[in-house]
């Protein structure tokens, strides 16, 4: 036993630590594909986690002392435990079954509470000042905190009728002549239009044969297969082209689905190499090869980053749409009497409201961008840039006719005006939310940065504005800042015309509040751009420099930067004269800088510049924000003063001291007669 505790004695470093930040970056990391009666719940979930990102990337950054390390394993632990139970939750929303999830919705939700109680208490108890975490990663922390506050006092069941609707077909209790409203309605809800939908329903529901989950697997599994394939066979006779019906088992002797096959007598060329179907909407990848969409959507968002067909690395992830094979495929299904296909329209997208017309605009003006005519590539961009910056639904329709490929092609003209039209547009097409992943998962922002660096200035101005548009989404500030983009928009905000200036600066402030990106803008040399903005006489980015200040002075290089050029006399001016918000920042800032290594310098350079005043006046006239800062403050040079007073006593009281003790030799010295020195002075002499 003794050997059993020496083993034990030394644990593992930080291993709560760890647990959360792998567990926030395998949240990011997994596709948010939920494709059942939980996607919303499931969503929510998803997003609140990767909001974590930035505390915990705080944390690994800065670590904690040894002796501080069993303090923080200790406050992590149930974080690390319910961030856990949250991706297990996660996990089950993307691979199991759908049919399963919703006839045992009442065990579902009563663990969806569990896991979201679990992660409200534990950011709860979190204590913020023994970690050392910023303020601002801090209040982000706060706020997924009080959404899952809220959302943990509210349950949130999947619909009656979808619940029922499936009972009555797993139970065998339905009304015959009800039966086919019944399975269009669970086709739909459920999400199982498609070969590849009902395969992977298939496999969820082998797994749950292989784990031996519930009481009796083997009842309940066949029931709810029998009840797959008669969803499978409504959706098959609706979409002949699927194929023929599923055999009389879903799963065969060895437990594996067999999907169904095309068709013959659809021409090989004409059917997408992934699944086989007829293509809607075919599009070409960096490596020649053609594929429907959405399968190679999934493909790519599934984390592959190589062509299916070939094997071969895709340089990069844009999908030209190929117009030729469309017409084709057109052609082919006229000819043998059949419907041409047509392109679905994303889910839970509303349809765009163009119409026949503007569409067949947008489909002539992309033809143009296809044409080898740089004259056309000049005009159809410029068209299209007016087209998107007129409406939101003129935004969608352009996007989805597979716009977004071909504008990035023509980021590397070597005609500016054709760049500067392109950028223009996807800034424009950005606006809208759904075309900020498509523009991020096409590769795009190495396109942008370029521009950013050799366009013109309109150009440069709308390329730094389209990575601020892009940076609103939390994850897409670490794509951006790990493609070069924050030298190039420090360049641009040194040198950049005003308005280019405002948007460098608006697409750095976005990027550095993901911590990671701090260091890289003040590597780049932002600190001393931004000091002289703030002692710019003439006002002009006052506000823009200081929220940029503030955030950048909770990383540890940019309290060193912003040290070193003397801000303390600008900082106490700003905190008595400035705008609400700027002095909130301004107290900041000098919070930041009075907790760090020169923390004496700076409270000393504060007294001396008479901050006490514009302090109290803060603690009373300013934002709730400033209004912290300044009482925290106010703490800090309270402390320092009397540290001040106490020291200068010690030394009075030292010197005092010290002055009696050399008084009295001097008076014993001089009380010496002057003869005594005096060697005839040394016998007596005869009266």
């Amino acid at each position: 036993m003794a050997g059993d505790r020496g083993k034990e004695a030394g644990p593992p470093e930080d291993p709560a630590l760890e647990r959360v930040g792998a567990a926030v970056e395998a949240a990011a990391a997994a596709p948010g594909d939920y494709r059942n009666a939980y996607k919303r719940q499931l969503l929510a979930l998803s997003r609140r986690i990767r909001l974590l990102g930035p505390f915990a990337e705080e944390l690994r950054e800065r670590r904690a002392p040894q002796r501080g390390q069993e303090e923080e394993e200790r406050a992590l632990a149930p974080l690390a435990a319910a961030l856990e139970g949250a991706l297990e939750l996660l996990r089950l929303g993307r691979e199991g079954s759908r049919i399963s999830l919703v006839l045992e919705r009442d065990k579902v939700m009563k663990n969806f509470q569990g896991v979201i109680s679990q992660l409200e208490q534990a950011l709860c108890d979190i204590p913020y000042n023994e970690l050392d975490i910023s303020d601002e990663v801090r209040e982000q922390v706060e706020l997924v905190h009080a959404q899952l506050k809220r959302a943990k006092e509210r349950i949130d069941m999947p619909d009656d009728e979808f619940y029922n609707d499936l009972l009555s077909l797993y139970n065998k209790n339905y009304v015959p002549s009800a039966e086919q409203a019944i399975l269009e309605r669970l086709s739909e809800k459920l999400h199982l239009m498609t070969i590849t939908d009902l395969t992977q329903e298939s496999l969820a529901l082998h797994e749950m044969v292989a784990s031996g989950d519930g009481q009796d697997p083997g009842e309940h599994i066949e029931k709810m297969s029998m009840l797959l394939k008669k969803i499978k066979d409504f959706v098959q006779t609706q979409n002949p082209e699927m194929g023929p019906p599923m055999p009389s088992k879903v799963l065969d002797s060895n437990g594996d689905p067999r999907p169904a096959a095309v068709p013959t007598i659809v021409p090989e060329e004409f059917r997408c190499p992934i699944s086989l179907e007829l293509m809607k909407d075919p599009v070409i990848v960096s490596t020649g090869q053609t594929y429907e969409r959405a399968c190679i959507q999934k493909w790519i968002e599934s984390g592959h980053h190589t062509c299916p067909t070939t094997q071969q690395r895709l340089s990069n992830t844009a999908l030209t749409p190929n117009y030729a094979l469309r017409s084709l495929i057109a052609q082919w299904c006229e000819a043998n009497g059949m419907e041409p296909p047509k392109r679905s329209s994303q889910p839970n997208k509303p349809m765009p409201a163009c119409s026949s017309s503007e569409r067949a605009n947008i489909d002539a003006l992309l033809s143009k961008l296809c044409s080898p005519d740089p004259e056309e590539h000049r005009s159809a961009a410029a068209e299209l840039r007016l087209l998107a910056k007129r409406n939101a639904n003129n935004r969608i329709c352009i996007a989805e006719a597979g716009a977004i490929p071909l504008l990035l092609s023509l980021l590397s003209s070597s005609d500016l005006r054709t760049q500067e039209h392109a950028v223009t547009a996807l800034l424009n097409l950005s606006i809208h939310e759904d075309n900020k992943a498509s523009i991020i998962s096409s590769g795009a922002v190495p396109s942008i940065v370029h521009v950013l660096k050799n366009g013109s200035m309109e150009a440069r101005e709308n390329a730094a504005a389209t990575l601020f548009s892009l940076s609103v989404i939390d994850e897409y500030k670490v794509t951006i800042g790990g493609t070069g983009a924050i030298p190039a928009l420090v360049v641009l905000l040194g040198e950049g015309s005003p308005r280019g200036k405002k948007d460098a600066a608006a697409a750095l402030f976005n990027l550095c509040i993901y911590q990671g990106n701090k260091g890289r803008a003040i590597r780049a040399g932002l600190v001393p751009l931004i000091m002289g903005l703030v002692t710019n006489p003439t006002g002009t980015l006052m506000d823009e420099a200081m929220a940029i200040l503030s955030i950048l002075s909770s990383h540890p290089e940019g309290k060193a930067a912003i040290g070193a050029a003397e801000p303390v006399p600008v900082l106490v001016e700003m905190i008595g004269s400035g705008t609400p918000r700027n002095r909130e920042n301004a107290a900041a800032v000098m919070l930041h800088l009075c907790s760090g290594e020169h923390y004496l310098v700076h409270l000393a350079r504060a007294q001396e510049c008479g901050i006490m005043v514009p302090l109290r006046e803060l603690t009373l006239n300013g934002t709730d924000r400033g209004k912290r800062k300044a009482v925290q403050l106010l703490e800090r040079m309270s402390r320092f003063l009397v540290q001040q007073q106490e020291e200068k006593e010690s030394q009075l009281q030292a010197s005092a001291q010290v002055l009696p003790q050399a008084t009295s030799e001097q008076v014993q010295e001089s009380d010496i007669p002057e003869q005594l020195d005096s060697p005839a002075t040394q016998y007596p002499m005869a009266l």
